[in-house]
């Protein structure tokens, strides 16, 4: 029987701890994250432009960056893809961001993979693997088997003080809860740190709304824009005035009892009368403007 290690409250509370570090600023921590979206819906583009961001020191998705190194694993593209997508989205490179087209997978030579690369780049904050599914070895989906394929990962993370995205897919049915669609067992959720799903209400729009949760970062719901290649944040929803000329009316019929309905009808035809009900409608959306 190992031995139980434990710490009071007293302890944890009274001892200075290392603050969470932020890659990409109340957005991604270090840790494990996955980054789910279904095929061809623009996540690897996301991928790349977060890796581009955090290589270049500049905003992601409006939030700032740690400047460093970056590691993307494009396993199912080829470097003639990636030049053209680098393209679209820079005019500079950037010395800090590396590409490689194969990996081994988890367990067999990844985890070693990457702590070398973080031997020579002593700089290195992210590492964006796509997709996990080429890098896994357990054909079961169980949830135990899916955490426990996932901890390597983790525990590498944690080590080098590093954050490692997980690009995967949804399945295909719908669910009220979008993290519920991430393909797998409810084991990939459990085991990482933080998630984000990447959705479009149509497959031709150019919006998205990516759906981001996690142990260090708050629930948020962030409404992108498609802009050439890149994906933005939305213009904020502007909250306007309401429309007052109903409630004018409204006040004036209360405030004019006399205005029955047939003179109301007569006096739209009637310049004299029409012209008094203007007067009096302007008076009520001045008041009701005041009251504002």
């Amino acid at each position: 029987m190992k031995e139980l290690i434990t710490k009071s409250c007293e302890e944890i509370m009274t001892t200075l701890y290392k603050p969470i570090m932020f890659t990409v600023e109340g957005l991604l921590a270090q840790g494990l994250f996955i980054l789910a979206g279904s095929p061809k819906v623009g996540k690897s583009w996301l991928a790349l432009e977060l890796c581009l961001a955090v290589a270049k020191g500049e905003k992601f998705l409006d939030s700032s960056t740690r400047q460093g190194s970056a590691l993307y694993f494009c396993l199912e593209d080829s470097y003639q893809r990636i030049q053209n997508r680098l393209y679209e989205l820079t005019d500079e490179p950037s010395d800090k961001l590396f590409f490689s087209l194969k990996a081994d997978t988890i367990g067999c030579g990844l985890e070693d993979q990457i702590a070398k690369f973080k031997s020579e780049h002593d700089d290195l904050l992210l590492v964006v693997i796509d997709t996990l599914q080429m890098v896994r070895n357990e054909l079961d989906s169980s949830y135990g088997s899916d955490y426990a394929e996932l901890l390597p990962l983790k525990a590498l993370a944690e080590q080098l003080g590093i954050s490692i995205v997980l690009v995967h897919h949804l399945r295909k049915a719908a669910d009220s809860d979008p993290f519920n669609m991430i393909s797998g067992s409810t084991g990939l959720n459990g085991c990482v740190d933080g998630l984000f799903v990447l959705l479009k209400s149509k497959r031709a729009s150019g919006q998205a709304v990516l759906h981001c949760t996690g142990r260090d970062i708050e629930d948020q719901e962030l409404s992108l824009t498609r802009q050439g290649a890149r994906w933005v944040l939305a213009d904020e929803h502007k909250d306007t005035p309401p429309d007052i000329f109903a409630f004018a009316v409204h006040d004036l019929m209360v405030e004019q009892r006399t205005f029955k309905a047939d003179r109301i009808l007569r006096g739209f035809w009637a310049i004299r009368n029409w012209c008094h009900f203007l007067k009096l409608l302007f008076l009520t959306v001045s008041k009701l403007q005041k009251r504002a």
